[in-house]
């Protein structure tokens, strides 16, 4: 067994060269993927505001009587949803009205919208009137802030 030597020779041109694009490579690959990966922080952070504060009121008729559904909302937030003008007589004859504005506020409020809200089927038409109202409020309060 002869071991025999062996010399290499790198001219350094060709080093540099080779060293030259790597780097390059190296800076290109970096710049794709801050450019491509999505960030989460930024879409976090761009959070602009959704509706013009106020308190808005859509109208819902209930044997010849309006009955007023208040939502209060912030830029960003629903604060609060409330019937107002509810007489007696339509209280009496339509009991499962505020039981279902409710049931709709609660999880309204948690979501922070009105999509995918639940109700029961007891009391499903009611519940449907009033997520129109609420959406019919929401509405104003959203157009308004675009014009």
């Amino acid at each position: 067994m002869s071991a025999k030597t062996q010399i290499v020779v790198l001219h350094m041109k060709e080093v540099i060269y080779t060293l030259l694009f790597a780097g390059l490579s190296i800076i290109l690959i970096l710049l794709f993927l801050y450019m491509f990966l999505p960030e989460k922080n930024h879409q976090e952070n761009t959070e602009s505001a959704t509706y013009t504060a106020g308190v808005y009121t859509s109208s819902i008729l209930f044997q010849n009587s309006a009955i007023d559904v208040q939502v209060v909302v912030d830029a960003n937030k629903i604060h609060s949803i409330s019937l107002i003008n509810l007489d007696e007589s339509v209280a009496t004859m339509y009991p499962l009205v505020e039981p279902a504005l409710k049931e709709l506020t609660n999880q309204i409020l948690k979501k922070q919208s009105t999509e995918g809200i639940s109700y029961s089927s007891d009391n499903q038409y009611t519940a449907l009137m009033l997520l129109e109202a609420i959406n019919t409020a929401l509405e104003k309060a959203f157009i308004t802030q675009i014009q």
